[in-house]
């Protein structure tokens, strides 16, 4: 298990007075072997430190610290420290190659995770084509698809099975950190309760660190140990999920509490529904 950390985190997009900062002097710390959500509405800034812990937007200022050590402006030996943390995105189809198939996906990232062992101290032996076709199959398998789906393509599953495969490709890395962002909000809702309980067994079963990133602060309620929420680029709110549900302090954690749907509570008041 490992800690990720953000310090003072920075991230500008643009230079001169075009300039941007989208996140604004973060401090987050996801401890070991827990979930953290990381709540917003769209454009807060929420994706954007997903994509700087794994290298997709560079830092202006500030740390990502994976168990101690630097991997802001990871090259070399630090670089194979980052790829222990993995990231599912928001739309499975778009990360996966239409013309290659799901084995052939996750063989991709069997082979990367390979030759990062290679590198490190000791001796790792080269894996044979049998033992990885079967390492493949217990993966799909892991995210509750079966094993022969591996000659399949992904334009012939379903939106829930494309996000299981994403999460099989990531766990291919053998990460210590997932970083999952928005992973459910392109399902059908009687999707999204299967692909939340598989993730909370595979992170118990794996022990694994999770950035858990989601608009849906009812979703995050249901899986996560601790809550931060963000707005314009900053953390406004953080703590531990029940606290953060049920005594809310900043105005804006505030209005997205009260946005939580509950059963026997209409959507709209009768004031907002004659205007």
């Amino acid at each position: 298990m490992s800690t990720l950390e953000f310090r003072n985190l920075w991230v500008r997009f643009g230079s001169g007075r075009s300039a941007f900062d989208a996140v604004r002097g973060i401090d987050l710390i996801v401890p070991s072997g827990k979930i953290v959500g990381l709540v917003g509405e769209s454009g807060s800034g929420k994706s954007t430190i997903a994509r700087t812990a794994v290298g997709l937007s560079e830092p202006h200022h500030g740390s990502i610290l994976l168990d101690g050590v630097d991997v802001a402006h990871a090259k070399g030996s630090t670089g194979r420290v980052r790829q222990r943390i993995q990231m599912v995105f928001q739309d499975p189809y778009s990360c996966l190659d239409p013309r290659m198939s799901i084995g052939s996906s996750i063989k991709e990232a069997l082979d990367v995770t390979e030759r990062r062992k290679r590198r490190e101290p000791g001796t790792y032996p080269s894996t044979s084509r049998a033992a990885r076709n079967a390492r493949i199959g217990e993966l799909l398998t892991m995210v509750e698809l079966d094993s022969t789906m591996a000659h399949s393509f992904p334009g012939t599953l379903s939106g829930g099975q494309r996000q299981r495969v994403a999460l099989a490709r990531a766990l291919a890395a053998e990460p210590d950190v997932l970083l999952a962002d928005e992973i459910t909000s392109a399902l059908d809702v009687s999707v999204q309760g299967t692909v939340l309980n598989l993730l909370l067994d595979l992170q118990q079963h794996l022990s694994l660190t999770v950035l858990f990133i989601s608009h849906n602060l009812a979703v995050v309620s249901r899986v996560c140990d601790e809550i931060a929420v963000m707005n314009r680029g900053e953390i406004v709110e953080r703590g531990p999920a029940a606290q953060v549900i049920e005594h809310p302090k900043d105005s804006y954690t505030q209005e997205l509490v009260r946005a939580i749907p509950q059963i026997g509570v209409p959507l709209f008041g009768k004031e907002e529904i004659e205007q």
